[in-house]
């Protein structure tokens, strides 16, 4: 028995020690290279693809300094933009072991009055005034022969958007020449002045340009072009269309003509545009107005798109805050899934949710020459409402709805060799008589193969639509609420930039919604709503009995006497109307009771089911167990 017992305790200190051993080695292995695995279903530690690319491209060394304070002193904000220096720094091995040679990491402690902060300071890195520490650095700056690009302060509110940060200031330092993009819109995406009364009296008046703006102004050259141009610029490569309301047919002349000699077009029009009717004068009287289209140049396409209406969806429908602050059912504002994504597609393939409020659909057949592909998408579930009617809340939407079946094409591009939408000439200019239609020198069809990006929504590109914004110590957080601004970022990309920087942005903002439980609501509102519409016309034919009967009469005189079995019938109708009424309450409660029932029994599946499988999983090892040793 003693020699069983010293047996199992040399035995045991030999494992012991062999597995010291092994540990000691795996260390030394990984220390000299480091291996990490990636458990994130949607790889969100793993450099992308696209940042692989450009690494690969690299022929000359790039030199990467990153700047972090290292002080002493221990307060809130300092530890946490420590931890957030440490994945930067966690990140940036990523991209030396991917570069190798050809990316230098250089690491600074920015102390005041040091040498590390004269560097930053030359490198155009900004120092964030904490409290409790005079200057604290947290930036990089990349440089390659005299190219340098900065990334002044490591926002932490950005760290989804990090990995695309880095990347394109990469992309940048070794592609400094930037394409020029012209950008033409009837909204105020270049901001606005404020009133300089208001101003004088020390009130902020005017909007800051739209980010989307800012964003590409990083990457591109951006020039601004007049809604009543009659001439695209020569050194435009690409055209960014938003909202052109009112766009008149020289105009359009001009981007028909641009789009020949190889020019590239994105236009995002609007079948219902929220931000133009919120511009609109209610003093004026004025009303309508709020759609746009290039009519003449989709016709010459083969395309269509009805400026009347709207796409409502009940698979991709949202849910905005209606009265009282209570959550309502909006079938016209459509926050689409994969479902609607075309992930085949290099522009959408990465993308997350895209929000599309009162978007327009196109039809139609693309016309000889020309390649449609679709990039978004409806639902089958979907069906074309008034555009007006949907902007003003969606109960008047939901009345009555039924899909039609049919995927609408809610963003398409066209690629090929175009022809000319205006094969006469130059269009007349109507407010001049004596203005005739010029043929000479016209481009009647393109040498070469261009694109055409359509979007059936303009909204989507503004703040309010795309960007979630939240006070923090460090001032106004941004974060996106969806890929709207990838989308226009990609297509601007694709057609004028690096496209490998596509899969890098993508990843910033990605989305997995509960499409299944969507889909289940869609479900129990279209088995509802077929009681709710055979109700509410029963009610209607109630409603106009009873007005009938009211109006008939027993002879001139006695206008408003009914004869007994008129009162007994118009009795009657007013109980079928109360009772009407009554089950037509019952039948939208019943509905509203049963989606909520559902997003009740799926929470608690959520809450209970991880602890249940535990309970179970240990509940098994024991019974496994205590049958094993009873066995013994």
């Amino acid at each position: 028995m003693q020699k069983k017992s010293l047996e199992t305790i040399v035995y045991s200190t030999a494992g012991i020690i062999v597995m010291l051993v092994i540990v000691v080695a795996l260390n030394g292995i990984t220390g000299v290279k480091p291996v990490r695995v990636d458990m994130t279903q949607n790889k969100a530690f793993t450099l992308s693809n696209g940042t692989r690319a450009i690494l690969k491209k690299l022929d000359t060394p790039v030199k990467v300094r990153f700047y972090c304070t290292q002080s002493d002193t221990a307060t809130p904000e300092t530890v946490y933009l420590k931890s957030y220096a440490r994945k930067v720094e966690d990140l940036l091995q990523e991209y030396k072991q991917t570069a190798g040679k050809n990316l230098t990491i250089e690491k600074y402690d920015p102390q005041p009055d040091s040498d590390a902060e004269d560097s930053a300071k030359l490198d155009g890195l900004e120092p964030q005034p904490l409290p409790g520490v005079d200057r604290f650095y947290l930036g990089l700056a990349v440089s390659l022969a005299d190219e340098r690009v900065a990334l002044p302060f490591l926002d932490p509110g950005r760290e989804r958007q990090l990995e695309y940060d880095i990347t394109r200031a990469i992309a940048r330092v070794f592609t400094p020449e930037k394409p020029t993009v012209g950008v033409m819109s009837a909204l105020p995406v270049w901001g606005e002045m404020g009133n300089p009364m208001m101003m004088q009296m020390g009130q902020q008046g005017g909007t800051p340009a739209w980010t989307l703006i800012d964003q590409l102004k990083q990457d591109f050259n951006l020039k601004r072009i007049e809604l009543t141009a009659d001439k695209i610029d020569d050194d435009v490569n690409v055209l960014l269309v938003i909202h052109p309301k009112d766009i008149s047919d020289k105009t359009q002349f001009a981007i028909d003509q641009f789009l020949l000699r190889g020019g590239k077009l994105i236009a995002f029009l609007d079948a219902q545009s929220a931000l133009s009717s919120r511009q609109r004068n209610p003093m004026s009287g004025e009303m309508g107005g709020a759609s746009s289209s290039l009519d003449k140049l989709l016709k010459a396409w083969g395309l269509t798109f009805d400026t009347s209406k709207v796409v409502a969806d009940l698979n991709f429908k949202m849910q905005l805050r209606g009265q009282n602050g209570q959550p309502a059912e909006a079938p016209a504002f459509l926050a689409l899934t994969p479902d609607g994504v075309n992930r085949d597609d290099i522009v959408t393939s990465q993308i997350g949710s895209v929000w599309l409020p009162l978007c327009g659909a196109f039809a139609g057949e693309p016309a000889a020459g020309l390649k449609e592909t679709t990039l978004l998408n409806s639902s089958k579930e979907a069906q074309l409402v008034d555009g007006l009617m949907a902007s003003m809340g969606g109960e008047s939407v939901l009345n009555g709805f039924k899909p039609t079946g049919v995927n609408y094409k809610l963003a398409v591009r066209l690629t090929g060799k175009f022809k000319t939408a205006f094969p006469e000439g130059e269009p007349v200019d109507k407010d001049n008589t004596n203005s005739v239609a010029k043929t000479g020198g016209a481009l009647k069809e393109s040498k070469v193969e261009t694109s055409v990006a359509l979007i059936g929504d303009s909204d989507l590109l503004a703040d309010d639509f795309s960007l979630r914004k939240t006070e923090t110590p460090f001032g106004a957080m941004v974060s996106p609420m969806n890929a709207n601004l990838d989308l226009a970022q990609n297509l601007v990309e694709q057609m004028a930039g690096d496209s490998n920087l596509i899969g890098v942005r993508s990843r910033a903002s990605l989305s997995r919604p509960f499409t299944l439980i969507k889909q289940m609501e869609a479900e129990a509102e279209a088995r509802g709503q077929v009681k709710i519409d055979e109700l509410q016309q029963s009610l209607q034919d109630t409603q106009q009995r009873l007005s009938e009967l009211q109006q008939q009469r027993k002879d001139k005189d006695q206008r408003f006497i009914l004869t007994a079995e008129q009162k007994t019938e118009l009795e009657n109708f007013r109980k079928k109307q109360a009772e009407v009424s009554k089950a037509l309450k019952q039948a939208q409660k019943d509905l509203r009771k049963e989606v909520v029932s559902l997003e009740t029994r799926l929470k608690w599946l959520n809450i209970l089911a991880m602890p249940f499988a535990v309970t179970l999983a240990g509940g098994s090892i024991a019974f496994v167990k205590r049958k094993k040793t009873s066995a013994k």
